[in-house]
């Protein structure tokens, strides 16, 4: 990858699960000096992954978070702050409480800007931030940008449209102080048209149809594409390929779902404890991935009768192959769906640094 930097960017990460876009800034040339979260089994994954990186595990409503943020970072320059606060206060998925304590953990991000005055403030959230409430969390962190005399870019990009094989919007909001003037986003790099595809992304990798398979396994492929080829870089061995064990009415219900389709597709009384769009959802082998959720049930891989493992869904998030996950099943299928996509990070990151660096 294109590293623009002679000088380390000093980066502050908050909210960072097991560092999905502070890994994008690293390949970017970045230094992230301080990552922050309350999931313990998800900053083992960020250490390792991160290495030489200082962690805060650290609930930011509590009232001496940012004291604890400045006495960890001791004075230290900070060039950028970036953060993705939890989303379930503004997804359509969730309850949507007006109330709900998490739509305000990224005051917390502000609270340290004001101490450390970085170049860069980057804040990532689902979109219905931008809308939910008649937009008022959307300029609620507009005001805050302009309190603290930042430049505010926002953008509702979709991680395709940079070379990852799956449809997931998000929206950024990019700050600079006001010195640097008004950030750009990158040009898109892929159009519908060549989007990386599923089979593109993740055909390399063991079928598992007919054996589980390791937590640490090897390959029996050699890559066929770019995007593989890019994924197995400095990746000896294959972790966190782990197919689950389906009983045999579940694989059943799974083979009647066709490339591309959902339960609408199911018979009259199967599937019906799950009706929504993404449930019961086979990817399609010639286009991105649906969004990677959080959970592990509701979508299918596009050929075998089985759920994506692990190492699946982070090859559709674009982490690499070397990029280790810890904690159990759930637990590491809960990381990979909350992270940002690795590759839109860079891609972000990269831009800025025309501005900054």
């Amino acid at each position: 990858m294109n590293v623009k930097n002679s000088k380390k960017i000093n980066v502050v990460d908050f909210f960072c699960g097991c560092g999905g876009l502070s890994f994008g800034f690293v390949q970017a040339g970045c230094k992230v000096v301080l990552g922050i979260d309350n999931d313990g089994i998800a900053l083992k994954t960020f250490m390792k992954n991160h290495p030489g990186t200082k962690i805060l595990n650290k609930d930011l409503t509590e009232s001496d978070s940012v004291a604890k943020i400045k006495k960890i970072l001791n004075n230290k320059e900070i060039d950028v702050i970036i953060g993705g606060p939890p989303c379930q206060g503004f997804s359509l998925t969730g309850p949507r409480n007006y109330h709900d304590k998490r739509n305000i953990l990224y005051k917390s991000i502000f609270k340290t800007a004001a101490l450390f005055r970085p170049k860069v403030i980057v804040i990532e959230n689902v979109p219905g931030l931008l809308t939910l409430y008649k937009g008022q969390f959307k300029e609620k962190i507009l005001e805050d940008f302009r309190k603290l005399n930042y430049t505010v870019s926002v953008k509702l990009v979709c991680t395709a449209d940079y070379g990852i094989p799956q449809l997931r919007k998000r929206v950024f909001f990019v700050g600079l102080q006001e010195c640097y003037g008004k950030y750009i986003f990158p040009e898109k790099t892929h159009s519908p048209g060549d989007y990386i595809t599923c089979s593109e992304a993740i055909d390399d990798l063991p079928s598992r149809e007919n054996e589980i398979g390791e937590e640490i396994d090897k390959y029996d492929k050699l890559p066929r594409t770019t995007y593989q080829k890019r994924m197995r870089e400095n990746s000896n061995f294959l972790y966190s390929h782990v197919a689950t064990n389906h009983t045999e009415y579940v694989k059943k219900v799974i083979s009647l779902v066709p490339e591309g389709g959902n339960y609408k597709n199911l018979p009259p009384g199967v599937g019906e404890s799950r009706k929504f769009n993404e449930a019961w959802t086979r990817y399609h082998s010639n286009k991105p991935s649906k969004t990677i959720d959080t959970g592990h049930r509701n979508h299918f891989h596009y050929k075998y009768n089985r759920i994506p493992t692990v190492r699946e869904n982070a090859r559709l998030q674009s982490f690499p192959d070397n990029f280790i996950f810890f904690g159990n099943k759930t637990q590491q299928y809960k990381q990979v769906g909350n992270a940002v996509s690795p590759l839109l990070g860079y891609h972000i990151v990269n831009k800025l640094l025309d501005y900054i660096k």
